[in-house]
């Protein structure tokens, strides 16, 4: 496959700073050579930048900095339409409100194509919130509502050239979902797995009953990776950590689901913060689920020895 890799280092959507190291981060693991590993053609288009910034005043007085992620969205949305041209785009973040730009750019794509996109959310929360209706203030909360056409957006953010249909999101992994989010989430129609649905039922049977709607459909899909869908004992580098996420295996079995189906056009890897990494761990944790993603399977996997045993 012609895989196309985008950073996108963007921090202002996050409280905690660190996420525009990212990219960075994700590079010196090996991502990049891993996937050459696999076989697959790699062309690495460095680093997005943001364009001219404009006022943008809004009556939610919470907000934070709103005209940045403005701009950012723009840039990004770009980036995402003309880098997912016959290749597949691997988005590095940057905090989660890069998915603004990433969906809005690839479901512009998909448009051209008349092919129908859809989305798996892989995340311990939805990112489902309105301008109107996020307290925070953090927009990182958002880019899922936004790339759906939810209302209040319009002359704040870039307008959609297609919106992404709610009905073909699928989010897995939730566990923490504010009121207005659970609300806006049914309203739209977005299917929501969350890490009960998970437990009572297997991540296997979840995402193999979605991803049979994406073939029926000859869909496109576009997977969205933050890293606080994992569980932080194996995945610290992230500032919204939430107890109780998806453990390795379940993550792995995820990707590997993924590359059998071979549905995945575009891929998202966000809100990896190496200030709060040990060691690597989490970014490295990430190439490796992403190599799964992208065709490794257990028996091609080198294992570390720590004994001296083979």
């Amino acid at each position: 496959m012609r895989c196309r890799i985008v950073g996108a280092p963007v921090q202002e959507g996050n409280s905690y700073p660190g996420c525009d190291m990212g990219p960075s981060s994700l590079r010196v693991a090996g991502i990049v050579s891993a996937l050459r590993d696999l076989g697959h053609e790699v062309e690495d288009l460095g680093g997005i930048q943001p364009g001219a910034i404009r006022p943008v005043v809004h009556a939610n007085p919470a907000l934070k900095a709103l005209p940045e992620i403005s701009a950012w969205t723009a840039a990004i949305a770009e980036a995402a339409y003309s880098a997912s041209e016959g290749a597949m785009p691997i988005f590095l973040g940057g905090d989660h409100s890069i998915s603004a730009g990433t969906l809005a750019g690839v479901a512009r794509r998909a448009g051209d194509l008349k092919r129908p996109l859809f989305v798996l959310w892989l995340d311990a929360h939805p990112d489902f919130h309105t301008l109107d209706t996020t307290t925070s203030g953090n927009l990182h909360g958002v880019p899922l509502a936004y790339a759906c056409g939810q209302p209040g957006f319009r002359n704040y953010f870039p307008d959609l050239a297609v919106a992404v249909d709610p009905e073909r999101v699928c989010t897995l992994g939730l566990r923490s979902v504010d009121p207005a989010e659970r609300t806006a989430l049914k309203q739209a129609g977005v299917t929501v797995h969350d890490m009960r649905a998970i437990d009572e039922h297997g991540i296997g049977a979840l995402l193999r009953a979605f991803l049979e709607r994406v073939a029926k459909a000859d869909g496109m899909l576009h997977v969205s990776l933050d890293v606080d869908f994992l569980d932080p004992s194996i995945a610290p580098a992230v500032g919204t950590t939430v107890p109780g996420g998806a453990t390795l295996r379940e993550a792995h079995l995820a990707m590997e689901m993924l590359s059998d189906s071979g549905l995945v056009t575009s891929l998202d890897l966000v809100e990896l913060n190496p200030f709060l990494d040990e060691r690597g761990r989490t970014a490295t944790l990430l190439v490796d689920l992403t190599a799964s993603l992208m065709g490794r399977r257990i028996m091609d996997r080198p294992t570390r020895s720590h004994s001296g045993r083979h």
